[in-house]
């Protein structure tokens, strides 16, 4: 097991990648600590994860809000007595074109993936210090170096997460922590599938593979990055996306 009593923060546990990737590390051997908002989706996903033989527990968590930040990490530290992982996978789109794009709307999607990964990653940074290890993974996206029409928000709340990723990657090193980032690219996920056939054709015809990602392909990301196979791999973002970049 890559993982094997390795204790591990994820947020935006409750559904699509970050509830595979829950899934993954729990398979892998890790302790869980499934963070969301809503408690009845975290509860949920404890279950699952303890039906298939997993170790975890739930909290709710409004990433944007340094308080439930803090009572996350302390609640962790009261269940497990260290942290070792953390994936800072929650995140939220609000698309519309630059011309139609309201303040709020870029506000919001940038409070939730800027500020939310940054509360995550300043209050572990601290913890993983003090213990002298640690991991941080967020969660980029290829529209974070590439662009894309009509996200305006998203795009400039990834290239955000590539520059603290970088950033922290230098800052946290002296203490053995390393931080990367996943990025992917069309991954089927409940939101992408709900999108019309047109759409999702035209996704599958941007890949050199023919087809979407599946959450799996993500999970097996991180799990890797979180893993001492990457123990020399620090300030990287991965592309997982099936060559549509290329």
């Amino acid at each position: 097991m890559k993982l094997k009593d390795k204790v591990a923060i994820i947020t935006g546990a409750g559904s699509g990648i970050g509830k595979v990737t829950a899934e993954k590390f729990c398979m892998e051997g890790a302790k869980v600590v499934v963070a969301d908002l809503k408690q009845d989706v975290i509860d949920s996903v404890v279950k699952s994860l303890q039906h298939i033989g997993g170790e975890a527990i739930g909290i709710s968590v409004d990433v944007t809000s340094s308080e439930d930040v803090q009572h996350l990490m302390a609640k962790t530290l009261e269940a497990f007595d260290r942290l070792d992982i953390v994936v800072n996978n929650a995140g939220i789109t609000h698309d519309a074109q630059l011309l139609k794009m309201t303040e709020e709307q870029f506000t919001n999607v940038l409070n939730v993936n800027v500020m939310g990964v940054f509360h995550i990653g300043q209050a572990a940074a601290k913890i993983m210090k003090d213990q002298q290890s640690g991991v941080i993974l967020n969660a980029s996206s290829v529209v974070g170096t590439y662009g894309n029409f009509g996200q305006t928000n998203y795009a400039a709340s990834k290239w955000g997460v590539n520059g603290m990723t970088k950033t922290w990657a230098k800052e946290l090193g002296r203490y053995n922590i390393r931080v990367n980032a996943v990025a992917p690219g069309f991954i089927s996920t409940p939101m992408v599938k709900s999108m019309p056939e047109k759409v999702l054709a035209k996704m599958k015809e941007r890949s050199l593979l023919q087809r979407l990602g599946d959450p799996q392909d993500i999970a097996n990301g991180y799990a890797f990055l979180a893993s001492d196979e990457a123990s020399f791999i620090t300030g990287t973002i991965l592309s997982i996306d099936g060559g549509v970049t290329l």
